[in-house]
């Protein structure tokens, strides 16, 4: 069975008006999480974004984490991720280092610049200068913990760090792993060259595409002195997995259409022109004129979802490994799935498809 390490991901969709779905939704995603740290699921994450009814209310990650990390015990809780632009340093430092406590030391902190340029002007960002102010950001933050508790100074357009200690500090030393979140090589690239973990997705190019990035990503990484074997690469998918491919299909495939509707325009970048991706761009907003059913192929077969029997799921994650994958982000919950048919696949899984470790 695969070595692959599985966890689950998190857009917190909700599919209805009412706060009564709502509220139903974190109610899953509590009691999933919980499931799955006792199957022995490496990390859950949770994706920030702001003003995208319906396609993710997941806009306060770190409070939903932390109100898991006092039910599960094992499992790593990621920030899928912390949108840097928009916060100050020291108000993430702080955050992220109480997680981190009450966590007992199991946080990941993974990172980007954003993609809408609406939370941008909510925000009062200039977005053409998005790449520098997530990385001058981030190195604040690092700063600030490396600093120790010991005062610290940082002088910016849009924040200052005034001389102060900042506390807590984070349980991990020297505080929680680094990722960066990423839909194009650019992005790849300049994770590898600062030697973090990278957070990807199969939604734009597809695995044949992202398996060339990611070739790509360790080659810089090695060329920066960084050891590409040491570093972590993670592909969120939308993922359900049934006792048979017809099941599958019947339980997930409207689920998983609605939810790539809404994801594709909101994911890219305005200033994302790979060509390699339009096609599938536009087969994922369903504009080319296919049937649901040609498009859920398609998908399928560029690994951009998995809607399988178990033995597809295993070949899926074969091409994963393939790729240079180390983790797998599996969005079980997509689009308003049923409860009981996400509880389900994430035992199937668990049980036949990875070996969880």
């Amino acid at each position: 069975m695969a070595k692959l390490r599985a966890g689950l991901g998190y857009e917190l969709e909700v599919r209805g008006r009412t706060k009564e779905v709502e509220q139903q939704a974190f109610e899953n995603l509590i009691e999933q999480v919980t499931l799955a740290d006792g199957l022995g699921y490496s990390t859950a994450w949770m994706v920030e974004h702001h003003f995208t009814r319906g396609f993710s209310h997941s806009s306060a990650p770190d409070i939903v984490l932390s109100a898991l990390a006092r039910v599960t015990k094992q499992i790593r809780l990621g920030l899928g991720v912390v949108l840097l632009p928009f916060s100050h340093p020291i108000r993430t430092a702080e955050r992220v280092a109480t997680m981190d406590i009450i966590s007992g030391g199991r946080i990941e902190f993974g990172t980007g610049r954003g993609a809408s340029p609406l939370e941008y002007q909510a925000f009062q960002r200039p977005f053409e200068q998005s790449r520098t102010l997530w990385e001058e950001n981030l190195d604040t933050v690092l700063g600030i913990w490396e600093a120790d508790g010991e005062p610290y100074s940082a002088e910016h357009e849009f924040w200052s760090v005034p001389d102060v200690g900042v506390y807590p500090r984070p349980l991990q030393e020297p505080h929680p792993p680094v990722w960066v979140a990423s839909t194009s090589l650019d992005g790849y690239l300049q994770a590898a060259r600062r030697g973090y973990n990278l957070l990807g997705m199969t939604m734009l190019k597809g695995i044949d595409d992202v398996a060339e990035d990611i070739a790509k990503y360790k080659a810089e990484l090695a060329r920066h002195g960084f050891d590409p074997e040491t570093r972590k690469i993670a592909l969120m998918i939308p993922w359900h997995v049934a006792p048979t491919t017809d099941e599958a299909h019947a339980n997930a495939a409207d689920a998983v259409m609605w939810y790539i509707r809404r994801q594709v325009n909101l994911v890219a970048p305005p200033d994302y022109y790979d060509a390699r991706h339009a096609s599938h761009r536009v087969l994922g907003a369903l504009a080319a004129g296919q049937s649901q059913d040609e498009a859920i192929e398609t998908l399928r077969d560029n690994l951009m979802i998995v809607i399988d029997d178990v033995d597809g799921s295993r070949k899926a994650v074969q091409r994963l490994e393939e790729a240079g994958v180390t983790d797998l982000i599996g969005q079980f919950q997509v689009g308003g799935l049923d409860n009981e048919h996400v509880l389900s696949s994430i035992k199937l899984f668990a049980s036949d498809v990875v070996e969880i470790r």
